[in-house]
């Protein structure tokens, strides 16, 4: 895939987010019917609604697409795609239901096991984060008048003029870890400790959904260590991000880079580290 078509189908990623952050707003401003799915995590209208929709618009791509809302596709067939969609369609459910605005919209492009761009949209804030390998990582505020005024114009150009560039400087501070608002086990806080003695001074940031990763894809933070169970589609967006700011993702028991269309869609343990470890 050039680079002209990985552009291409970034940009169409974003517009698909963009269009399923509507469904999910809707959903979000009136009373929220919650059901349970099998494994007694939440599902919403919302989440079903965001996933027709993302499902619609990369439907031109050509491209399978693999979703929380629909991942019952046996691996005998995804394990022959070359390229294909990632998609959470609401990231952060929980969140959602505690309408603190800390939920997201996932869509990653995989090829050969490896995230290549990444689009993670957080619809309360209107704030957009993306990436490939290509164009490096970005951070934009207010995408919807962006799209607005740029309808004749490249959409992704557009973005990368008015957006932030990854990892943004920081400044002196205290080495910063970023941990999970819902999920936070004994391992994790004890890793946050072994930090505090390695480093002294830390802050921790307590945050929901996938929006972890983009504080270390963004510089607010220098580590996301999660040691509890995720599935591929709540990291593969954001592992993209990270990696397109210079950062890192890594399977916590081989230390090797955290790879996606497993026979099993579970994540190991992992640890998300920002271009600034690993560069210093």
């Amino acid at each position: 895939m050039d680079v002209n078509e990985l552009n291409k189908l970034t940009q169409l990623a974003i517009r698909a987010a963009e269009k399923a952050s509507d469904e999910i707003l809707d959903v979000y401003g009136r009373p929220i019917a919650v059901e349970m799915k099998d494994d007694r995590s939440p599902l919403t209208e919302a989440d079903s609604r965001a996933h027709k929709v993302i499902e619609a618009q990369l439907l031109d791509s050509g491209l399978p697409l693999l979703s929380e809302e629909g991942s019952d596709i046996p691996f005998e067939e995804r394990h022959r795609w070359e390229y294909f969609w990632m998609v959470d369609p609401l990231d952060g459910t929980k969140e959602f239901i505690k309408r603190n605005g800390e939920f997201t919209v996932n869509i990653a492009l995989i090829h050969d096991e490896k995230p290549i761009a990444g689009v993670i949209y957080v619809p309360v804030t209107d704030v957009l984060y993306f990436g490939n390998r290509s164009i490096g990582g970005f951070k934009v505020e207010g995408l919807k008048k962006i799209m607005s005024e740029s309808i004749t114009t490249d959409l992704l150009t557009g973005l990368v003029e008015n957006g932030i560039r990854l990892p943004v400087d920081r400044g002196t501070r205290p080495v910063t870890l970023v941990g999970s608002r819902s999920h936070m086990s004994p391992e994790t806080e004890a890793f946050m400790d072994e930090m505090k003695v390695k480093y002294g001074e830390v802050e921790v940031l307590s945050i929901g959904s996938s929006l972890k990763l983009c504080m270390v894809a963004e510089g607010c933070a220098e580590y996301y260590p999660r040691f509890a169970p995720t599935m591929e589609w709540d990291t593969a967006a954001g592992q993209a991000i990270v990696e397109a700011s210079g950062g890192r993702v890594v399977n916590w028991p081989s230390k090797d880079i955290m790879p996606y269309n497993k026979q099993n869609l579970r994540n190991e343990w992992f640890l998300v580290e920002s271009g600034t470890v690993i560069n210093s």
